[in-house]
């Protein structure tokens, strides 16, 4: 179609001249295009995550608290997200197995639900082939579930001060049970020796159900056990609690001391749970499951059914979670080094 309102003249310009005018209105196009690319990309790709099903591997088998919560969030996630969120039990070696799958994952739509022992193992296993904080991302947290030290109903322990003193009188005579070698039981009772100076005589079973039943009938002296774990065996008077190890009291047991309050006041172990990404996860993917998470905490239904299984919601955001990972890993490797703890 013609252009009626060019001059007849407008054609006689030098070939220079139209040139140049050429060239500026390109230079105009393109720099129009590039600033409406940069103005309407980043929204439109942050909307394009998760483009698929969006798999979250729990380390562990199911049935436990790590895959409980795992499990209560995940329909909070797939309203979120629009997409469907399929959980994955990859149980194996205390956690290693799912966790080394979940490193090689590049599909950029893979989580790990996972606990602090996620930096804890590798300073107890040189043999680990994924780099607990260079192949993960800080996600979100999610709950803690403290550790309390227990007793039997017979015993003449009354609190975390008694086992000191009758571990200081009999150095290693006492003995506790764990989950096994590098568990988080085994880790919070051998944190509480070490602080309070004091020898313990480690016996580790497979699982903590069989460490408990050897508690409630006498056969081992004491133990650390989550509040998931402890609280039939509280509730019919089979074993006695005596403290949490967690830094402030837990809302499973308010009237139970922490080991802090009147034994040992550095004492904490808050054992986290939390979502991790491989590094491959893109950051809106990032910033999106945190935010979804964060909302979820603060539901009462998820606080409910947190509270059935004795779990406390964790306080942060994904800042502070990486900072937590950071220094738990140094506090833990320290830890393991000075006791020589090792399970490869």
């Amino acid at each position: 179609m013609k252009n009626k309102s060019l001059k007849p003249g407008y054609f006689c310009a030098t070939g220079q001249a139209v040139a140049t005018s050429l060239r500026r209105v390109v230079a105009v196009l393109v720099a129009s295009s590039v600033a409406f690319l940069a103005i309407g990309a980043a929204p439109s790709f942050a909307q394009e995550w998760p483009q698929r099903p969006v798999h979250i591997i729990v380390p562990f088998p199911p049935g436990g608290a790590i895959d409980t919560m795992t499990r209560i969030l995940a329909p909070y996630l797939e309203a979120g997200l629009k997409q469907s969120v399929v959980v994955e039990n990859r149980a194996g070696a205390g956690g290693i197995v799912g966790t080394t799958a979940a490193s090689r994952s590049t599909d950029g739509h893979t989580l790990l639900m996972t606990a602090m022992g996620h930096v804890v193992v590798p300073a107890l296993n040189s043999k680990i082939t994924y780099d607990a904080l260079g192949d993960f991302r800080a996600l979100a947290p999610v709950g803690i579930v403290p550790n309390v030290l227990v007793v039997p109903a017979s015993s003449p322990y009354k609190t975390a001060q008694d086992i000191i003193d009758a571990a200081k009188a009999n150095p290693g005579k006492l003995t506790y049970g764990s989950a096994g070698v590098g568990s988080s039981l085994h880790m919070t009772a051998a944190r509480f020796a070490a602080e309070a100076g004091i020898t313990l005589t480690h016996v580790p079973y497979r699982g903590s159900v069989a460490a408990m039943t050897d508690l409630v009938s006498g056969r081992i002296d004491l133990m650390f056990d989550s509040t998931t774990s402890i609280a039939p065996f509280v509730a019919d008077g089979r074993i006695r609690p005596l403290a949490v190890a967690t830094s402030s009291r837990t809302n499973a047991f308010p009237d139970i001391p922490t080991i802090a309050e009147n034994t040992l006041p550095n004492y904490a172990v808050d054992w986290w749970y939390a979502l991790l990404a491989p590094k491959d996860l893109p950051q809106e993917g990032l910033q999106k499951v945190a935010a979804i998470v964060s909302a979820s905490l603060q539901n009462p239904k998820v606080r409910e059914s947190f509270a059935a299984i004795k779990v406390e919601p964790m306080q942060g955001n994904t800042q502070s979670l990486a900072e937590i990972m950071l220094q738990d890993s140094k506090k833990w490797s320290d830890l393991v080094l000075k006791l020589g703890i090792q399970v490869d």
